[in-house]
């Protein structure tokens, strides 16, 4: 997949921004950025949208920025110039969409059914976007249109909120969703950037649905470990588990037969998606050990360590099953 469309992927909600004063953007850039959302699609439905793009390209560089609503190739060479790395359209244009792709520029046009599916794998396109995504029947459509694409990703954009989000992004044929419920008109008109800072930071939680998994103790030996997982059934109810490396007390405690990581022990994060936290928080300036990476049997990355210690705690990130 193409390097820009797996940014879109990893920060996992494209915000769909409608610019009626320029002077607005940059705030509006930087509230979004604050509130963990480094990226956005600037429609072409106002005349202001190329300056726009402009203005966040060159003053907030850590802006993923893009254009929606393109129409035309000279709406495509007035972004690009302007500084937008990504396309979006609501149809599937083919000189649109081939022009595109003959200058390398990202583009996900707007697609609705299998026939629309079938021009854009001619025309070479790995993610499309799905749209109206709620009226043409949303997550449920995608899935069955993705079971004969097998090879086909979506960008589902138009009804997408809140509450049905991570039905969407929960769909791993899905790499992002695109949406406005946090940058709507009216907020970005009154210059509300702090309710819509808040908003994406509901968003973001939303979407990563961070929680705490369990407390790690350290353990001087398996024997040690084993009457410390003992205490908790005895005093809790929580069943001793024997594993290879600790033994869970319920699914809260986990004792370590031998020293780990963390002076106190560790705390387990549980989150909905672990790449897309794992760029979130890096975005926020935390490292991560990348050799404590765990997998499972298909390969899918289930569990990596901060570098940093939380009060004496080493961290990690684990995949919610």
């Amino acid at each position: 997949m193409n390097e820009v469309l797996e940014k879109i992927s990893a920060i996992g909600i494209v915000p769909v921004i409608k610019i009626d004063d320029v002077e607005k953007a940059i705030p509006l850039a930087k509230a979004l950025c604050e509130g963990g959302l480094p990226c956005a699609e600037v429609t072409f439905r106002t005349e202001e949208a190329e300056e726009a793009i402009k203005r966040i390209s060159a003053e907030v560089p850590e802006m993923l920025v893009g254009a929606g609503t393109v129409l035309t190739t000279d709406q495509v060479d007035r972004a690009v110039a302007a500084g937008a790395k990504f396309i979006v359209s609501p149809g599937l244009n083919p000189k649109v969409v081939r022009y595109c792709v003959e200058k390398n520029i990202p583009i996900t046009p707007g697609t609705a059914n299998a026939s629309d599916i079938e021009q854009a794998i001619e025309l070479g396109l790995e993610v499309v976007k799905f749209f109206p995504a709620e009226v043409n029947g949303g997550v449920k459509a995608i899935k069955a249109l993705a079971a004969p694409y097998t090879k086909m990703k979506f960008m589902p954009t138009g009804g997408v909120n809140a509450k049905n989000l991570n039905d969407y992004l929960s769909f791993p044929k899905i790499i992002a969703c695109g949406g406005s419920w946090m940058v709507d008109a009216a907020l970005i008109n009154a210059g509300d950037f702090d309710t819509i800072r808040a908003m994406t930071r509901e968003a973001v939680q939303t979407m990563l649905g961070f929680e705490l998994a369990h407390i790690g103790v350290n353990a001087e030996n398996a024997e040690q470990a084993e009457a410390i997982a003992k205490l908790f059934e005895a005093a809790f109810g929580f069943g001793a588990k024997v594993g290879n490396s600790s033994v869970f007390a319920g699914t809260a405690v986990e004792v370590m037969k031998t020293p780990y990581l963390g002076k106190n022990g560790h705390i387990a994060i549980a989150t909905n998606y672990l790449s897309r936290a794992i760029a979130y928080l890096e975005s926020k300036g935390y490292e991560f050990i990348e050799d404590s990476k765990k997998y499972d049997a298909k390969g899918n990355m289930t569990a990596i360590y901060f570098k940093q210690d939380f009060g004496g705690f080493a961290v990690h990130l684990v995949q919610k099953k």
